[in-house]
């Protein structure tokens, strides 16, 4: 009796991988979504997983750095209090820190405002080998400058060109990019935080609640949350429109902490799987360079003798 073949590590995480997973085809409604999905998990089950994916990314980080052909771009995007921050935490840790860069995009600054909105987040992407993770990203230029149009005006465009399609024009231009990103050997993971009202509620409560934490609490928290649902509408906005074959994204139920690592975590590590990556191989020639390298090093010391093993 013939045996099954193994499944793959991507099919093996593929249930908590494609539910969650749109790329532009078919109607898109954030509201079908739900923020508190445990994919049939216990926390003690999600974390098992989240141990083994940390694994298995810490092994293929290796890789890739070592091949030196592919990069990965992270972009994480959600509401305050989503969560963001403690999935990187938790999802990177014990990766190598010389191949792998976090960047938190903050109000641009007056040389930023000088340039178009994708140049500050073009220096920052990651090089061959290395992983790039956009702890908020260029989708701030059509989530928070929509809600805000006064930001926009900060931004120096000439005025015929702030039209009734600057956001549809900026979608245009960051699926573009994307694509340019894609075809140049970069893999695009972007992940939505979909977390609820509720949820956020109970974060912020925490936070006045803990000294650790009471730094990460600001009043403007308060005013944007003021504006939730044009902020949830907005984000719906740009899944529908951003989201393609090449750079989909990923909404994740985020109102349980550990469920969002899980999904995460699952699709970096059967990204990283498809792209077969491996050390170089030596060619013959510098094979018998390191032969002579190591005869001449084990001839070395001791009058000569090999060392004791």
């Amino acid at each position: 009796m013939s045996k099954k073949p193994s499944k793959s590590l991507a099919e093996q995480l593929d249930q908590y991988i494609t539910p969650f997973r749109y790329d532009g085809s078919g109607k898109f409604r954030l509201k079908a979504h739900k923020t508190n999905e445990m994919g049939g998990l216990d926390k003690e089950q999600g974390q098992e997983i989240l141990e083994a994916n940390k694994k298995r990314l810490i092994a293929f980080q290796e890789q890739l750095y070592a091949q030196d052909r592919w990069s990965l771009l992270i972009v994480l995007q959600g509401m305050d209090a989503g969560g963001k921050d403690s999935a990187i935490k938790a999802i990177f840790e014990g990766i190598n820190p010389q191949g792998c860069e976090v960047h938190a995009f903050k109000q641009p600054s007056s040389k930023e405002l000088d340039h178009d909105f994708l140049w500050r987040h073009v220096l920052a992407l990651p090089e061959r080998g290395r992983i790039g993770i956009f702890n908020r990203s260029h989708y701030e230029e059509c989530l928070v400058t929509r809600v805000h149009p006064e930001i926009l005006a900060k931004e120096k465009l000439p005025p015929k060109l702030v039209t009734r399609n600057i956001w549809r024009e900026r979608f245009e231009d960051i699926s573009a990019f994307e694509r340019y990103l894609t075809r140049n050997g970069t893999v695009v993971l972007k992940f939505f935080l979909n977390l609820s009202k509720e949820e956020q509620r109970e974060r912020f409560l925490d936070r006045l609640e803990d000294p650790a934490k009471q730094w990460k609490f600001s009043m403007d928290d308060i005013s944007e949350r003021a504006l939730w649902s044009r902020y949830q509408a907005v984000y719906q906005d740009i899944v529908r429109h951003t989201a393609t074959p090449h750079a989909p994204w990923y909404v994740v139920p985020a109102d349980h902490k550990w469920f969002a690592r899980v999904v995460i975590g699952s699709v970096i590590v059967a990204a990283l799987e498809k792209l077969d990556l491996r050390f170089p191989r030596a060619d013959n020639t510098s094979l018998r360079e390191f032969a002579e390298v190591r005869k001449a090093l084990e001839s070395e010391g001791n009058g000569g003798r090999k060392r004791a093993k």
